[in-house]
């Protein structure tokens, strides 16, 4: 009877590790499956233009030619400007909540957090339409003239441009990355804030052991914000301008790879224009995947200096006193 039931014990666990194979094999299939269908869809526009088409800035669908870098420039650019605006403030939020915050107020404001995650991606838009638009615009107005003279801020007060996109996606971004900073805090074990408690920490010092003990997860949060950044469509569509320039002006109007292929892919006329655009979200597919991938690398490094360092909490502490 015993040997009956560590059979079915082992052949439970057999097919659980097959499953739970099989699943994860799955979600590798489909990404790869993905890739093969966007990079067959998008044939005639590799075969046309190659390496050229991440490199050329011209945009002309009548004459029939296509440049992805000022779609690829305005997606970085925006995205990487709204990851600067929102990590402080999503840290900020994270340790309130995991480490400042009244109990009575924990709860309400951890809910609150959590749901403008929840709030649909074109409310965001019309709220930056109404909101930001005319605050960038007024910003704009009071620039003085030395600095509206420099690169990074010239243009006409449209208030519609990158600067307004990069808010938009920031307040985007912040529950994202509050929320799972917050996770990793909380999971911080309380005995490394005691061990700084009890070498004479401040409660300044303290925090700054547990942001140090949980940095890989904490990184790990801003780059799932970074992710969230990268693929926004319909808000970033609404605010940035959608103008094929590459420019270093935070008010001039740009346009990012999501955006081109939800206002353009319902008038591609024919084939080699709709080829142009299935490319771009396989450049958008690329990008993502490598952002991801070096973060990873990132993650992993890190992770590597934790383990190799015999006891990480004491090193904040000790270089704060």
């Amino acid at each position: 009877m015993g040997l009956f039931r560590a059979r079915t014990r082992t052949d439970e666990s057999r097919f659980f590790r097959l499953g739970v194979g099989s699943v994860a094999f799955l979600t590798i299939a489909v990404v790869v499956g993905i890739a093969l269908v966007m990079v067959q869809e998008s044939r005639l526009s590799i075969q046309k233009f190659g390496w050229s088409f991440w490199r050329t800035t011209r945009w002309d669908p009548v004459a029939g030619e296509f440049g992805a870098l000022p779609f690829l420039w305005g997606t970085l650019f925006s995205s990487f400007l709204a990851l600067l605006l929102a990590t402080p403030i999503a840290l900020g939020i994270a340790v309130f909540l995991s480490e400042l915050a009244p109990f009575r107020w924990r709860r309400p404001l951890v809910f609150l957090t959590e749901l403008l995650a929840a709030i649909p991606s074109v409310v965001y838009g019309m709220w930056g339409i109404f909101v930001l638009v005319p605050f960038v615009r007024a910003l704009q107005l009071h620039t003085p003239a030395w600095l509206a003279a420099t690169p990074f801020f010239k243009g006409p007060p449209l208030g519609i441009g990158l600067l307004a996109a990069s808010l938009v996606l920031a307040v985007m971004v912040i529950p994202f990355s509050a929320s799972v900073a917050r996770e990793i805090l909380k999971s911080v074990p309380f005995t490394q804030r005691e061990a700084a408690y009890a070498l004479g920490a401040t409660r300044w010092e303290a925090i700054r052991m547990a942001l140090y003990y949980g940095r890989t997860g904490i990184m790990g949060a801003i780059m799932l914000g970074l992710g969230r950044a990268l693929g926004e469509t319909i808000a970033v569509t609404m605010v940035i301008g959608n103008n094929p320039q590459i420019s270093l002006s935070l008010y001039a109007p740009q346009y990012t790879m999501a955006s081109v292929i939800a206002n353009e892919f319902t008038e591609a006329a024919d084939n080699l224009y709709l080829n142009a655009l299935v490319e771009i979200g396989l450049v958008l597919l690329i990008v993502t995947v490598l952002i991801n991938a070096l973060s990873r690398l990132l993650i992993w490094r890190m992770s590597r200096v934790r383990t190799a360092t015999p006891q990480p909490a004491a090193s904040p502490v000790a270089a704060g006193a």
